[in-house]
């Protein structure tokens, strides 16, 4: 018995020590990946930047130093990381050029041009840029006829087609499940409840959605027309052919590209490019070792600060948004804005605005911000892919607003969806229920059974108030009569290229166009650039129990087009039922 307890404690004893080893053994292992992926990168002679697009792009991503060992091939980047990426590459002497190797990148239009508008800066410094897919995407191919050589895989294909918008409709399978939504609104073009409604766009909508889609289309074929030295009118021509199902030497042919290559001989052409022997290996650098890439230029030693906050996703309710929840939190916006209002150091806030809207009620607190820091120093907009109804209502208020020529836009208008489901609960499931109150209005919202007439009387003068009140933010902010904003309001979307005809933005450009305005009105020539708000370490996110991140990248991976018609479901779910936003999914492709 002795024994056998002696047997049973040493092997405890040994499990519980091997588990102590092991767990210190791992802490360590994982302390020396974070540290190694935060180490300086070396830029070798003759070496490329490989821009390898296949994935999601962010305003900006978050640090993972797993990703390599997971097998995943599908990333998340960050348009920050790219854009610096690419500045970093130019200005790195031992950098040679970079290399495009596009295969799929779920982003609008907006993000690529500024990528795109990066790589034509990038090529005033003489250097090579070289693209090489199997097959491109329409938006691929935008990106990458930049390039000084469009390389296509001899039985390769590219996607030249033109843009549609194809909506979903969900009044009938609402109708089915026995669901109705009861709709309050203004604006003719807020078409945003439509999909919940009716099953086709209305005359509106479609009026707005040709116009702003057919200016989109316009700003590609200019962009791919310099590029390509092609017409207008031959690249029209050509995606009325259907280019997607032509062979490669039709490509060829029309311009489209310069060479059909298999890959090895990409690799060999790179390798001549970089004066490297056909056995030697081509010095490669990706997205993740540029980010550890030291900027080639001396450290700014004003203490000038010109601040870039980011704020993209939907717009959410103070109370309805932990601190980790992905999309733009007003308190916390409202917070970060104050600190940088104080800080004396901070001379000038870049915006940055990725949103399509969503709470009115959290879009008036963040623009109440605004207009505060703005007292104290120049606060310049700068629109990515959306900055629409709640986005354009926290934007302006600022002194200046830059945007890209295809950034969504306006949207000025609100509206309000409650559900009707007794249909579902009572016809179909057989429940039913019984009130008692004390005042008229103490079950109003119930789901149980519609709205009655004073109810949705009510909320239509609610909505209305804060449309007026969004008209007057807008023609304060913009310097314009309230006659004049609802001339362009309605809650019609604007590219940014028309939003700049109107008045609605004050130039057309990127970022990096944002900042050197900022540095302009703050009046500093040397200043440090900062993102706020700090990006959270490796550690913080792993120790956060959201794993959304990487389900919503699977997802949107494995349903493409379709991963925004299951995403408009838990928007419906958790929205504020009061919204200030562009229709849930545009489907634009």
């Amino acid at each position: 018995m002795k024994d056998f307890l002696k047997f049973t404690f040493a092997s405890l004893i040994g499990v519980i020590l091997a588990g102590v080893v092991f767990t210190i053994l791992g802490i360590v292992t994982l302390v020396g990946m974070v540290a190694s992926s935060d180490t300086e990168t070396v830029v070798k002679e003759n070496s490329v930047f490989v821009l390898d697009l296949n994935g999601n792009l962010q305003e900006r991503s978050k640090d993972n130093p797993f990703k390599q060992f997971l097998g995943d091939d599908f990333e998340t980047y960050g348009l920050d990381d790219i854009l610096a990426s690419i500045r970093k590459a130019k200005e790195n002497d031992n950098i040679k050029g970079i290399y495009i190797q596009p295969s799929y990148l779920s982003t609008s239009f907006a993000s690529l041009e500024e990528i795109r508008n990066a790589l034509l800066d990038f090529k005033e410094s003489g250097k090579f840029i070289v693209a090489y897919a199997d097959q491109y995407t329409q938006g691929m191919y935008y990106l990458s006829s930049v390039a000084d050589k469009v390389i296509v895989n001899p039985q390769g294909t590219i996607s030249w087609h033109g843009l549609a918008s194809e909506p979903i409709f969900y009044k009938d399978l609402l109708a089915k499940l026995g669901i109705q939504m009861q709709v309050f609104k203004v604006g003719t073009y807020k078409s945003a409840v439509e999909p919940f409604i009716a099953t086709e766009m209305s005359a509106a909508n479609r009026e707005q959605v040709t116009a702003f889609m057919q200016s989109i289309w316009e700003r590609i074929l200019e962009d791919v027309s310099a590029s390509r030295n092609l017409s207008v009118d031959s690249l029209n021509t050509y995606a009325d052919r259907m280019m997607d199902l032509q062979q490669a030497d039709e490509y060829l042919k029309c311009g489209l590209v310069d060479t059909l290559l298999y890959k090895d001989g990409v690799l060999s052409y790179l390798k001549q490019l970089t004066n490297r022997g056909a056995d030697d290996k081509l010095r490669t650098l990706s997205v993740s070792d540029m980010n550890n890439v030291k900027k080639n230029v001396p450290k700014d030693k004003s203490g000038n600060v010109i601040a870039v906050y980011y704020a993209y996703g939907e717009i959410g309710v103070n109370s309805s948004m932990s601190a980790s929840e992905e999309g733009i939190n007003p308190e916390k916006v409202i917070k970060d804005l104050r600190k940088l209002r104080e800080d004396e150091t901070v001379k000038a806030v870049v915006f940055r605005v990725n949103s399509p809207g969503g709470s009115a009620f959290g879009s008036e607190q963040i623009w109440n911000e605004v207009v505060r820091l703005k007292e104290k120093k120049p606060v310049i907009v700068s629109m990515g892919d959306y900055a629409a109804s709640g986005g354009y209502y926290i934007s302006c208020a600022a002194d200046y607003i830059v945007a890209d020529p295809t950034t969504l836009t306006g949207s000025i208008g609100i509206f309000g969806m409650f559900p009707d489901m007794s249909g579902l609960l009572t016809d179909k499931l057989g429940l039913h229920f019984d009130v008692v109150k004390t005042n008229k209005f103490a079950d109003m919202g119930t789901m149980s059974r519609p709205l009655n007439n004073d109810e949705k009387n009510a909320l239509q003068n609610y909505v209305n108030n804060g449309y007026k009140l969004f008209v007057q933010r807008c023609a304060e902010g913009r310097g314009m009569t309230t006659e004049a904003i609802e001339k362009i309001a309605e809650g019609r979307v604007w590219t940014g290229a028309m939003a700049k005809e109107l008045g609605l933005v004050d130039e057309l450009g990127g970022i990096n166009k944002a900042l050197s305005i900022a540095a302009e009105r703050a009046e500093v020539d040397a200043y440090t650039i900062i993102g706020y708000p700090a990006k959270e370490s490796f550690f913080t996110t792993l120790l956060d129990d959201k794993k959304s991140d990487y389900i919503n990248g699977q997802l949107k991976e494995t349903l493409g087009e379709y991963y925004g018609s299951l995403k408009l479901l838990q928007n419906v779910k958790d929205a504020d039922r009061i919204q200030a936003r562009l229709p849930f999914e545009l489907n634009i492709k």
